[in-house]
């Protein structure tokens, strides 16, 4: 098999499976950088979304200064395109972490986008949800954590399929990050593919960023399936 890869990728085959570029450091790299950035910036996206639709004109908490604060915020991040909040967050990243290189450091910027993104994704899916229910939990004397609870799981399924999605753009994204050294399969392509033409690193790295990007899909539409109880 090694054989065969030396003879005709053997561009491939000079990188490795291991070392600082190697191909499975490259995709742990990836893996991390997407695992984390969406841990850290979907939770926050989350808790946004979610106040949002609360804090909202006609919401079950309907504060609109808070609304317009949060909703301004998020429209500010969501407009910046990824490769220059790399730059601009720098000073940031390097206050919470001590410096401006490598997977880590990524991660800062890569949360910022992946709240963003989030956010509006369910800010959508919660404010679709049918209004009966929630009205009839409030005829019944739920209490506001009750509600956030009955938006929570009538909203999972859809929940789950924008997660997908966003977990999808990010690890886009995590190929950007290779400004900042930040690495993983995206550099790979660009840094040791495109850039010094090696066409076979660009399709073999190529490859593996659609087997993952599937895998995910494949994974969200099971789990949205399973949950989906329309």
């Amino acid at each position: 098999m090694s054989n065969l890869i030396q003879t005709y990728l053997p561009n491939v085959y000079k990188i490795g499976l291991w070392g600082e570029s190697g191909w499975l450091i490259a995709i742990y790299t990836t893996l991390y950088m997407t695992v984390w950035a969406f841990l850290i910036g979907g939770l926050i996206g989350l808790l946004t979304g979610l106040f949002l639709v609360l804090t909202a004109p006609g919401g079950v908490l309907e504060n609109k200064l808070v609304f317009h604060i949060l909703d301004k915020i998020t429209s500010v991040f969501r407009a910046i395109p990824f490769i220059i909040l790399l730059f601009i967050l720098a000073p940031v990243t390097y206050l919470l972490i001590r410096t401006n290189l490598g997977a880590t450091a990524a991660i800062v910027p890569l949360s910022f986008a992946t709240f963003a993104f989030f956010t509006r994704q369910v800010q959508v899916v919660l404010s679709e949800l049918d209004r009966g229910v929630i009205e009839a939990a409030q005829a019944s004397g739920a209490t506001t954590f009750d509600l956030i609870k009955v938006y929570l799981s009538e909203g999972l399924p859809d929940l789950i399929r924008v997660s997908t999605v966003t977990l999808i753009s990010l690890v886009g994204e995590t190929a950007m990050a290779g400004a900042i050294g930040g690495g993983g399969i995206g550099n790979v392509a660009l840094s040791y593919g495109y850039n010094r033409y090696n066409h076979d690193v660009t399709w073999v790295a190529t490859l593996l960023i659609l087997i993952l990007i599937f895998s995910i899909q494949l994974l969200g539409d099971l789990l949205t399936r399973k949950l989906s109880h329309r």
